[in-house]
């Protein structure tokens, strides 16, 4: 399979350093096919979570390798960890009412035993939400890989590229949060810029220009959501940020030029944003679908972020190469 763009950037920083992914949902024919793709590539080692048993009529029928050394299976029933995963599982939750046995019944589940590698260092990261919804792929994380150190938000983003190079960096953005916190507070829209920014900065090596995206641009509305976003600019500049962040701004007056010269002269972001923050999920989700199936572009996600280690949800619409992307972005994600 052939990579361009930000995609191929992505994959080449993957493979100087071949982290270890899992991927939950061996029922799926489109998650069989990219681990033997990745596998193949030597972009990562993948681990399938489940019994070898559940791919194999579908890797008969689809013709699908997954006889790469890169490429093992861990069975939840079976595993030699299964058992510290269990008991580890149960001391993180017993506070919050987990008997024993609820810890043995969790194990069984794919994505839940997946998290728990991750937890204990077996594994670098999980892709998964193929099959599943965000919700079951991103409970576990919450409940056992919580926050990075100094992170008090965990929110998402998709990795955007269009075919239209003169929007945001050379075609790519960061759209912010589409994917968790329903109606985010000042606080945590502060805390989803700083992440989102830091974000961008990783996978794309580009430094941020973030936006605050509204039906406003700079008071030609009057609404308390308005007030809102200029209180959060407004903390986010007292706090000196390492990026430049400006807003309230309509989507056309933060990455047009030609429309930032007419509602937004001063502004040292309008017209080059290339990091979009939503002021609620509904907006961002409706954005990025419509960025998505409107203008033919990439979108990768929702990729999390805050987590100790990376743990990526699918949507359940993806095709093969979106699988790819986001197990390329979750190798990123883990560093060096």
């Amino acid at each position: 399979m052939e990579f361009d763009g930000i995609m191929k950037k992505m994959i080449q920083v993957a493979k100087e350093d071949v982290k270890v992914i899992a991927l939950t949902e061996l029922n799926d024919v489109r998650v069989l096919k990219a681990a033997s793709i990745v596998a193949n590539e030597k972009i990562a080692k993948i681990v399938l979570i489940g019994d070898p048993k559940e791919a194999e009529e579908i890797c008969l029928k689809e013709k699908i390798d997954l006889s790469s050394p890169y490429i093992s299976f861990r069975n939840p029933l079976t595993d030699k960890d299964r058992e510290k995963c269990i008991l580890e599982f149960y001391e993180l939750r017993k506070e919050k009412g987990m008997t024993l046995e609820e810890a043995k019944e969790k194990m069984k589940d794919p994505m839940y035993f997946a998290t728990m590698l991750a937890q204990i260092d077996e594994i670098d990261g999980v892709v998964s939400g193929a099959v599943h919804s965000t919700a079951n792929t991103l409970r576990p994380a919450l409940q056992i890989i919580k926050g990075a150190k100094g992170v008090t938000t965990i929110s998402s983003f998709f990795l955007i590229e269009t075919h239209k190079k003169e929007l945001g960096n050379s075609g790519v953005l960061l759209f912010s949060d589409c994917g968790l916190i329903e109606f985010p507070t000042e606080e945590q829209l502060v805390d989803i810029a700083i992440a989102s920014a830091q974000s961008f900065r990783l996978l794309t090596k580009q430094e941020p220009k973030v936006a605050f995206l509204s039906y406003s641009t700079k008071g030609s509305a009057k609404n308390p959501s308005i007030d809102k976003l200029v209180h959060v600019v407004e903390e986010l500049k007292q706090r000196k940020v390492d990026f430049e962040v400006d807003g309230e701004l309509q989507l056309d007056a933060a990455i047009i030029p030609e429309v930032a010269k007419i509602k937004a002269p001063d502004s040292p972001v309008a017209g080059k944003a290339n990091v979009l923050i939503f002021p609620n999920l509904e907006a961002g989700n409706i954005g990025y679908k419509m960025a998505q199936r409107f203008g033919d572009t990439l979108a990768l996600g929702p990729v999390m972020q805050g987590l100790r280690k990376p743990i990526n949800d699918l949507s359940r619409g993806c095709n093969v190469a979106d699988i790819i992307g986001t197990i390329a972005v979750t190798c990123v994600q883990t560093g060096k």
